[in-house]
């Protein structure tokens, strides 16, 4: 079970069956079955993804880089499928690694970068250098990637800290928050592919961006970026930020354009939030209920989402499940802590109704601290009041974390090595 307090938390039919379906969701993207489904070999026949295929006896050396949440546990999968073949590689996680005698591993911070997450970046760069046309580069690339691979140019630049801050503050869709960082780092936006050049890359992606945009994904790593510095500068420009950091300070850079450094590199995205909701909807049809994915790109405000969703779970009829994934936005309203799923949660409290059930969750099991996300129902309504609480005015301090965490009703997994969204469940009980 991927929901460690499910049994503390299903309490009621209605609560067993929303938990069931974000239980089912979260199985279907589990890294270590994704990573199987993908990476098949047979002697030396490498098969990847449905239509590559290349030949191990004829290749160079075969190089493994994982970057993101998605690392660690897609690392032991790469190494038993590659074996003897497997030459060398990075793996750089939010979490420990499993050691390893073929791979450098490393923990690096999230959501801001660190000094550990430059070491691990400089590691990336080198075990890419010299490499060869008979080489071969394997990378799985996951959310929170970006992060992970800060190489500014200049090392002693720490500025990119300070406008992530800023840009999250001000409500900045991720789209936004990606084309900054691609050009605040000489790790991303496609400079992994240029590292690696002449080799062949495969990148296996885990998309945790609505739309699956490859240009957006972990700030891109070994896709060729559409974007310019201009680009950058104009969304700090937009959100008030270049008005106190010029753009020298802020350190953006040019990412690689040519042409060249792209045309053996393959990015196949290997799981997403849809595989997720496909998951959901046939655990909702198999427990009963008429169920319907409303939105896989989800893209706007917690609370307007949240509006939107006690608008749609109200009206309709019994045995209704309604699913959406995607990544919401949160306007911090003050110095408190909580991400947007808790905030979604706590928003929706106002209007939630008997039998309603809103369940909202980060598929990577945090939402800006411990907790993946969180239910909303009557019962946690009544929990707060017991309490003295009022959700509303957790929501307009951004401090729904202490707001959960006093209430109980959180939904806790710990870190699920999957990262595909948020995933959210709006179940009207089928009595």
């Amino acid at each position: 079970m991927k929901i460690r307090n499910a049994e503390a938390l299903a309490i009621t039919p209605a609560r067993r069956d929303v938990l069931a379906i974000a239980e089912a969701g979260l199985a279907a993207v589990d890294t270590a079955a994704v990573v199987r489904g993908a990476l098949r070999r047979e002697g030396d026949k490498l098969s990847v993804g449905e239509n590559i295929a290349i030949d191990l006896a004829s290749a160079g050396r075969v190089i493994f880089v994982a970057v993101g949440k998605c690392a660690a546990d897609s690392a032991p999968i790469v190494e038993e499928v590659l074996g003897d073949r497997l030459s060398g590689g990075v793996v750089i996680d939010v979490k420990s690694c499993a050691p390893s005698a073929h791979l450098k591993t490393f923990r690096g911070t999230h959501p801001l970068p660190s000094d550990d997450n430059l070491a691990a970046a400089e590691a990336v760069v080198g075990v890419l250098r010299d490499l060869t046309e008979r080489d071969i580069v394997l990378f799985v690339v996951s959310g929170g990637g970006s992060t992970l691979l800060f190489l500014p140019e200049n090392r002693a630049n720490r500025e990119e800290s300070a406008i992530f801050k800023e840009l999250t503050a001000r409500g900045a869709a991720i789209q936004e928050m990606n084309t900054v960082r691609k050009h605040l780092s000489l790790a991303r936006g496609g400079w992994l592919a240029r590292y690696a050049y002449p080799a062949r890359v495969i990148s296996l992606v885990f998309s945790d961006v609505p739309g699956n945009e490859l240009g957006t994904i972990a700030s891109a790593p070994t896709v060729r970026d559409e974007t310019t510095v201009a680009d950058a500068a104009e969304i700090l420009r937009r959100f008030g930020i270049l008005e106190r950091r010029s753009i020298e300070q802020c350190g953006l850079i040019e990412t690689p354009k040519e042409e060249c450094y792209f045309e053996r590199v393959a990015n196949l995205i290997i799981v997403s939030n849809e595989r997720a909701l496909e998951a959901m909807k046939r655990k909702a049809g198999a427990l009963g209920y008429r169920s319907e994915i409303k939105d896989a790109k989800l893209s706007m405000d917690a609370i307007e989402a949240a509006q939107m969703i006690n608008d749609d779970i109200s009206a309709a009829t019994p045995g209704t499940v309604f699913l959406w994934g995607g990544e919401m936005t949160v306007r911090v309203g003050g110095n408190g802590r909580g991400g947007r799923n808790l905030t979604l949660a706590a928003a929706g409290l106002g209007r939630i109704e008997k039998d309603e059930e809103i369940l909202s969750l980060a598929s990577d099991g945090r939402d800006h601290g411990p907790f993946a996300g969180a239910l909303c129902d009557t019962i946690t309504k009544e929990a707060a009041v017991r309490a003295g609480l009022q959700p509303e005015a957790a929501v307009a301090a951004s401090d729904t974390y202490p707001f959960f965490e006093s209430v109980g009703q959180y939904v806790m997994t710990g870190d699920t090595g999957s990262n595909v969204s948020d995933l959210i469940i709006a179940l009207k009980y089928k009595s």
